[in-house]
């Protein structure tokens, strides 16, 4: 009985081919999402580290005044690596970015005093940001605070992009999902007066679909290797191509994604095999027809 079965799964090798194919491009698809999210979570969260506010001091302002001011600011959960840089200071960071001295036209220095601050990633959005801007200009010492509002907005939208792209490539997983399991159905009805025969036999439903559900995950874990080997290539790929990217490279959760991977190969081949096997089991012989 168990030569019969292996017999017929081998007249239906095109269709468990082209399943194969089918389960691979899925997961290629869902493994590239998850590399950019990957990346794109880690790039994000790097820029949100990197979002400087600065806060302008008044002239004249008396430093015991500014040194109150700098451990307030450094007290509250949003500041990190809080920074007093003085007028001399000011000026140095001005002349190291290539600009021109003003002493031929000035005989003081313009740029003010401030207190610099990076601001921890979730603290990194526009309304967060207006409530602490609010704040801190509450200190009379506080003339004018700057922060870069383009980059926060362009994060924000972002994120919004990402879960939107997210959705997108769900919707197709399902469709392609659908797709799969009806090819996967084709590839079982060649089988189906095996199926039925062996149950007319006595044979029991786990002896019946055991042969199946084991084609099924040999196929998964197929596909989840040609999947693997696509997307690494494609990662190499990019990585030589653009070579800031490899440090981004996180050996953790990209062996987080494989096993993921895997799992969601071997799932997809068993469970639609098995329901085929026990679709079979249920119905009529009259109905294989």
């Amino acid at each position: 009985m168990a030569e019969i079965s292996k017999v017929s799964m081998k007249r239906s090798k095109p269709s468990y081919f082209f399943s194969i194919l089918g389960v691979a491009a899925l997961l290629i698809l869902i493994g590239i999402l998850g590399w950019i999210l990957i990346n794109g979570s880690k790039l994000e969260h790097h820029f949100r580290g990197s979002v400087q506010v600065q806060i302008y001091l008044k002239e004249n302002a008396i430093q015991r005044d500014v040194d109150s001011f700098k451990s307030y600011v450094s007290s509250q959960p949003y500041a990190v690596n809080v920074v007093y840089v003085s007028k001399e200071e000011a000026k140095e960071r001005f002349l190291k970015d290539g600009n021109e001295g003003w002493d031929k036209v000035l005989d003081y220095n313009p740029l003010p005093a401030s207190i610099e601050f990076f601001l921890k990633p979730d603290y990194v959005n526009k309304d967060t940001l207006t409530q602490i801007t609010a704040d801190l200009q509450q200190n009379p010492l506080a003339k004018d605070i700057h922060y870069p509002s383009a980059v926060v907005s362009n994060l924000n939208l972002v994120r919004k992009v990402g879960w939107v792209l997210v959705g997108i490539v769900s919707l197709l997983a399902i469709l392609v999902i659908l797709l799969i399991d009806n090819t996967i159905k084709l590839a079982m009805f060649s089988n189906r007066f095996l199926i039925k025969t062996m149950q007319m036999v006595g044979a029991t439903r786990w002896f019946i679909s055991k042969p199946f559900d084991a084609k099924a995950v040999i196929n998964g874990l197929w596909s989840s290797i040609i999947a693997i080997v696509v997307i690494l290539i494609i990662i190499f790929g990019v990585e030589q191509w653009v070579p800031d990217f490899k440090a981004l490279r996180d050996y953790t959760l990209l062996g987080i994604l494989f096993i993921g991977i895997i799992m969601v190969g071997i799932g997809i081949t068993f469970i639609s095999t098995h329901r085929s096997v026990i679709k079979y089991l249920k119905m009529k012989l009259d109905d294989l027809y």
